[in-house]
């Protein structure tokens, strides 16, 4: 047996050569813009809303931005992920839920994978999916309006695990299904489930918002798998996306629940505490995803309480401030946008309906309003080499400089097909997407891709 030894060494040598069991092999990177970063998360870096990307172009009249590609899309809301130069997005045609993959600089389809849906919404908005796709590694991450939870192959498609949350865990069919994008950390894909009783109601609606929790209000599971890791919390589901920190060294969850806002350890679970913040209303949702900066944690809704701004630690929390229960001035309502944060001052859309929405600019510190600017309706904001692009929900796009003194319009550019129709129709509810200085904006039925920095210029 010891002629075989010298091989036995060897092969004991090379297993700690191989990847750590839950690591893979990454597919090929298919981008040839060599500057710039990735976009596979919801809102970008640390889902923010923020580019680090410079160069961009500013004089829209005189060097309007190239359309680089475009494509029709199916029924959805959500916004693209990009990553390794394949941009995925998530709609719905026909009685299917679609993920298609994509070349980011060129549009080509690489391929596409379905499953059926059979989701009808209660307020008769469109039945397709509302949450973006998460790109982590080798797995693309989707969460369908009805509550499917699926990871495929980044590198294919193929489908590795699926979970029907509504059935696993009881989910009450919501206001607009679910609409709450999961968030990788570490090995864990935490999501804001909302899972109630067996024998439950058919919907919300069916008891007049008195739904039950079952303690599977946030759900993390093993990404690899799709095993459940932890379960924690009675609260229902919201449409705010999760978001995680770290704070003082430790790591942070926070999640802007139905009723309030959670924060807690993603380790195991354990919450740390529950801030109760929830319009009256029986139609109100809280859609805002959290703004987090240092210690303090920022929530936002459009319906009635408005804003606060909590100074969280381990076990607890303390108000910093917080908009006034009867009074009808808002620091911010933020509806489905969420705010940007800049050296102390928040910049995001406030307002429930597209009228009477604003601009607004408040100092985070106290929620003191620095300027307002209406007649944008509701907005989304991507904040990029000191400006603001802005797209407001018509599909109307903006640039504009960012400072707290006062709103100041750069540019505009309303995007335009050969006939002089728009190319953005409303609903363009999904915030701009920058990656390699590309630019991706959707509008009701169509995403369009634009250079907004030269290949040079970074």
């Amino acid at each position: 047996m010891y002629k075989y030894l010298p091989l036995l060494v060897l092969l004991f040598g090379l297993a700690f050569l191989l990847p750590l069991h839950g690591e893979e092999t990454l597919p090929e990177d298919l981008g040839t813009r060599q500057a710039g970063i990735d976009w596979p998360d919801f809102l970008g870096p640390g889902r923010a809303g923020k580019s680090p990307e410079t160069g961009l172009i500013t004089d829209w009249t005189s060097q309007p931005p190239r359309i680089v590609w475009q494509i029709e899309l199916g029924t959805s809301y959500g916004s693209p992920a990009i990553c390794r130069g394949r941009l995925v997005h998530f709609d719905r045609h026909g009685d299917n839920d679609r993920v298609t993959c994509r070349e980011s600089e060129t549009g080509r389809e690489l391929w596409r994978v379905e499953h059926p849906s059979g989701y009808t919404d209660l307020l008769n908005y469109n039945n397709g999916p509302r949450c973006s796709p998460v790109i982590d590694g080798n797995r693309v991450y989707t969460f369908s309006a009805e509550g499917t939870l699926q990871c495929v192959r980044l590198e294919d498609g193929k489908r590795l695990w699926l979970v029907d949350t509504k059935k696993e865990f009881g989910v009450v069919q919501n206001f607009f299904g679910v609409g709450s994008t999961p968030i990788v950390w570490g090995d864990l894909l935490i999501a804001n489930v909302g899972g109630s009783p067996p024998d439950g109601p058919t919907d919300i609606y069916s008891v007049q918002g008195q739904v039950d929790g079952n303690g599977t209000g946030v759900v993390a599971f093993d990404k690899m798998t799709g095993k459940v890791v932890w379960q924690a919390t009675d609260e229902l589901a919201s449409y705010a996306s999760l978001v995680t920190a770290t704070i003082d060294r430790r790591p942070w969850c926070f999640v802007f629940a139905r009723g309030g806002l959670i924060g807690l350890d993603p380790r195991n679970g354990e919450v740390d505490f529950h801030f109760p913040w929830r319009a009256r209303l029986l139609e109100s949702v809280n859609a805002s995803s959290p703004v987090v900066v240092g210690r303090q944690v920022f929530i936002s809704e459009a319906y009635g309480v408005g804003s606060a701004l909590l100074d969280v630690q381990p076990g607890q929390h303390r108000v910093v401030w917080q908009d006034k229960p009867r009074s009808r001035e808002r620091s911010l309502g933020l509806h489905w946008n969420t705010a940007v944060h800049h050296e102390g001052y928040l910049y995001g859309s406030s307002g429930r309906h597209r009228g009477p929405a604003e601009l607004r600019c408040i100092e985070l510190a106290t929620g003191k309003v620095m300027w307002s600017e209406s007649g944008l309706t509701r907005s989304s904001l991507l904040q990029v080499d000191g400006h603001f692009v802005c797209l407001s929900e018509g599909g109307m796009l903006r640039l504009l400089r960012v400072t707290p003194k006062q709103y100041e319009l750069v540019d505009r550019l309303e995007l335009q097909d050969d006939q002089g129709r728009p190319l953005l129709r409303y609903p363009a509810w999904a915030a701009p997407v920058l990656s390699h200085g590309l630019m991706y904006v959707r509008g009701q039925d169509r995403l369009v891709c634009l250079e907004v920095i030269a290949e040079t210029a970074q």
